[in-house]
């Protein structure tokens, strides 16, 4: 079924405020969803607002957290956000290091005791509208194998950074350190789908394809993978001193009680550096000559980080609206509140 932008956003912002969230926590929650689902991220979008709900009216999300700044240096600090809606304290600390990073040159804001940020692209894309460079790490609960392991350590522990050019173009990288991040294989589920081969294994350490049958994810290209899920957990857990590796809660064991994740993002004004506005030159000539570069057989051309996030955007509403799951769209108009489908359940919600 196709939404308007708006629509989406209200039914979305309507349900996590029935469950209690409070208004301005909602809106901005509900704004980064529908970022994400109207670039293609369906796996970060509508999907995700019946387990957020869930948790909310169970109280393991606080309604009205006390979210504290303590500023640890010039050009350092830590936001402790209460275990509230992990998407409005994100939010607000990376408003901070923008803040910080344009006064002093550099910023580095750690978010402390939150929940889930959603897709983190949303942040780094926040500071490159201000003309900055912007790197953020996320843990998560474990799901992954080690390389050389038979057990789950790590999570998906997403990367994003982004950049600005001298034009409306920017440059916007987001990923999983995992082939695929879970929320892709919940998407597959809700689609009735299989995934590929190469995504996740089973209790064997098989490959599978059916995304009921996961039993773990798998780091990307081996061990380089799980050197990049180590350093996110390092720089976006034990630094900040919350819970990291399997120590990590889980998404779905109880909805009542706080997640207390963490996220790191490092903020940078290239004033300081080569110059703003010969950095945004370079950044323009450097998407061009990729642009313009010979495609590869297979390839139409090669794209710049974000780009193509953009070009579903804009073709998404050529085509009318938002595409989600019929499911979705009668649970977000009903009066139900949830369904009781996470709580006490599984890392891969089973």
């Amino acid at each position: 079924m196709k939404l308007a932008r708006q629509e989406l956003k209200d039914l979305m912002k309507h349900k996590m405020m029935q469950g209690g969230l409070q208004e301005e926590h909602a809106e901005q929650t509900a704004e980064i969803l529908t970022w994400a689902h109207e670039r293609g991220y369906a796996s970060h979008g509508a999907v995700r607002v019946e387990y957020y709900t869930e948790r909310i009216a169970k109280g393991g999300i606080t309604h009205d957290p006390a979210i504290t700044w303590k500023q640890t240096g010039p050009c350092s600090g830590i936001l402790d956000g209460d275990n509230g809606i992990g998407y409005y304290v994100a939010t607000k600390a990376t408003e901070k290091a923008i803040e910080m990073a344009k006064e002093n040159g550099v910023a580095v804001v750690g978010m402390a005791n939150i929940s889930h940020t959603g897709s983190i692209g949303y942040y780094t894309e926040m500071c490159a509208k201000q003309g900055l460079l912007a790197i953020t790490f996320c843990q998560s609960d474990p799901m992954a194998v080690p390389y050389g392991g038979t057990e789950p350590y790590y999570g998906t522990n997403p990367i994003s950074f982004a950049a600005p050019t001298a034009d409306e173009r920017m440059v916007v990288f987001d990923m999983a350190t995992t082939v695929q991040a879970w929320g892709k294989i919940l998407d597959k589920r809700s689609q009735g789908a299989e995934i590929p081969s190469d995504w996740a294994v089973d209790e064997e350490g098989s490959p599978v394809t059916d995304p009921h049958k996961v039993n773990a994810l798998v780091p990307i290209a081996g061990a380089k993978g799980y050197g990049l899920m180590m350093m996110v957990d390092i720089f976006s857990g034990i630094l900040l001193g919350v819970p990291f590796g399997k120590h990590v809660s889980s998404m779905y064991a109880d909805c009542s009680k706080g997640r207390e994740l963490g996220q790191m993002i490092i903020v940078m004004d290239p004033e300081r550096f080569c110059g703003a506005e010969q950095f945004m030159k370079n950044m323009s000539q450097s998407c061009d000559e990729l642009s313009g570069m010979k495609a590869a057989p297979g390839f139409g051309k090669v794209y710049y980080p974000g780009e193509r996030a953009v070009m579903r955007r804009d073709k998404t509403y050529e085509e009318g609206g938002i595409e989600v799951v019929d499911e979705i769209v009668d649970y977000l108009k009903s009066d139900q509140l949830h369904f009781d489908r996470y709580d006490h359940k599984n890392r891969f919600a089973d």
